[in-house]
């Protein structure tokens, strides 16, 4: 069986590490994610059934409905007077801001109270979210620092597992740095660093582990979770931090490759691939904790969506519907839900500025 053809942005890679020596998978996930030129989020069109993964907006308007309901309860729990920023991070297609809005809209003076925001760095996608949110008034961000001060309601949904991470190796000789190289054929080939742990991260990870054991950290995805945290903490408001991943602190090799639904190798068709790995849950709950904001949760997504009322919105959505369209959203809600599809490996990490719990968190 024959590698596929390299790919352009494989070939500007190689080049980078013949020319500057290994780079670290942070490093090698940036360039394929966000290459100027042929970066995956530059350039592909990654959602749906014709794309390579499908999110739970796209499965169902269930899941943006019911984020909806919640946003528009926070609202009118915290009395958050306007302008409040609704600040969307990695809004894929607008399909998930979309159904969120059809719910807000429900209530007039709220939507009259709200500026809108996406923070996107994609051209395609912003073109995308352009076409679906057409009836709003939108304001597009490449980064969190440019959205207004004020009391702010967050989402982001599967951002964190595309965020780029580093991963070290117990050797003989400590934590060491894995890093993307060159073998003696010139192919892309993993090996070790000279990078190394620092002690506080050693002593934060608290981590019984053996020689050959990976741990993941990424400070990219914390240093995010820091800033909603202080946002939340000064401003008011709450977030909802959605994404698959891991509960405490662990080792274990999650980095992975997405194309066309199917998993292959990481150092392949580069750029033409979604990259991602799990999330740890417990390292943004600490970096949002240290500025002050209270994390609420762990909640996997079946129980959050289903606590919100995910049967009773089905049973609505269906009623008078033919059935066939019943049974669709039967497999929609059990796909979101069930704990042998999204339901467990989903999880749902809510931040507020106060340490009293919101529905459906009960810790």
């Amino acid at each position: 069986m024959t590698s596929p053809a390299s790919t352009p942005l494989q070939e500007k890679i190689k080049k980078h590490i013949a020319d500057h020596g290994p780079m670290t998978i942070a490093e090698y996930m940036s360039m394929c994610l966000s290459d100027p030129e042929h970066g995956y989020y530059m350039c592909q069109q990654p959602f749906g059934k014709q794309g390579d993964f499908t999110t739970a907006p796209e499965i169902s308007q269930l899941f943006g409905e019911l984020i909806g309901a919640w946003l528009l309860h926070q609202w009118i729990a915290q009395d958050l007077k306007g302008p409040v920023h609704l600040v969307e991070i990695g809004p894929g297609r607008g399909t998930l801001m979309r159904d969120i809005l059809r719910v807000i809209s429900l209530r007039p003076q709220m939507l009259a109270n709200l500026q809108i925001h996406l923070v996107e760095t994609s051209p395609a996608l912003r073109k995308e979210q352009r076409k679906r949110l057409k009836a709003y008034t939108i304001k597009w961000h490449d980064t969190l620092h440019s959205v207004p001060q004020g009391p702010t309601l967050f989402v982001a949904n599967e951002l964190f597992d595309a965020l780029p991470i580093h991963q070290y190796q117990l050797t003989e000789s400590g934590w060491r740095e894995r890093c993307v190289g060159l073998d003696s054929d010139n192919n892309l080939t993993f090996g070790i660093g000279l990078g190394t742990l620092s002690p506080a991260d050693i002593a934060k990870a608290k981590l019984q582990a053996k020689i050959g054991d990976t741990l993941e950290i990424s400070p990219a995805s914390n240093a995010i979770a820091a800033q909603i945290g202080q946002r939340i903490k000064t401003q008011g408001g709450a977030a909802l931090l959605i994404d698959y991943g891991y509960a405490r602190t662990a080792t274990g090799d999650t980095f992975q490759a997405l194309k066309k639904h199917e998993y292959i190798s990481t150092l392949e068709q580069c750029g033409e691939a979604d990259l991602t790995a799990h999330v740890n849950f417990q390292a943004l709950a600490n970096a949002a904790r240290a500025e002050g904001a209270h994390a609420h949760g762990l909640l996997g997504q079946g129980e959050f969506l289903l606590g919100l009322g995910l049967l009773e919105r089905a049973g609505q959505l269906g009623a008078g519907r033919s059935n066939l369209d019943q049974e669709q959203i039967r497999k929609d809600v059990e796909r979101l839900a069930a704990d042998d599809q999204m339901g467990t490996l989903f999880k749902v990490l809510c931040l507020t500025a106060h340490a009293t719990p919101t529905i459906p968190f009960t810790t």
